[in-house]
């Protein structure tokens, strides 16, 4: 399976929750599928690395988004994180840039499931590359 089927797949659950047209057994269906797909994948690859989200952090509580001129629900900004989230794959946020406003910029580590000490060994070793390494707030 490739990763565009992957993504579709979670793109097509998270549609069907958030409008409620999706029953138990459609829902357990393409969480299923989405674990072959991430099983495939991890068969090839020992880690994935991909944005949070598609845009810099945001104000808590924001429920839309224009982006490039087009309004987005906040819950399609999820799509990164939450088939990770329906299939129990281990992962971890970190902070890898800053935007233009000054707000962080995070990637997610993911593995394959038991491999958290490799997610753990990719994230140090991005951490030693990372622009915003040792970077503390003032207080």
């Amino acid at each position: 399976m490739t990763t565009g089927i992957v993504f579709s797949d979670a793109t097509r659950l998270a549609e069907l929750i958030r409008t409620r047209q999706v029953s138990p057994v459609e829902v357990v269906q393409t969480a299923e599928r989405l674990r072959d797909g991430y099983a495939d994948y991890f068969r090839r690859y020992d880690a994935l690395i991909t944005p949070v989200l598609p845009i810099p952090a945001h104000k808590h509580g924001v429920t839309e988004f224009v982006i490039n001129g087009q309004t987005t629900d906040a819950t399609f900004l999820q799509g990164a994180t939450v088939p990770l989230n329906v299939t129990g794959l281990p992962g971890l946020s970190m902070r890898f840039g800053t935007s233009g406003e000054g707000l962080p910029i995070n990637v997610q580590v993911v593995g394959s499931w038991q491999a958290e000490s490799t997610i753990l060994h990719v994230a140090a070793l991005l951490e030693a590359l990372s622009p915003v390494r040792g970077l503390r707030p003032s207080l």
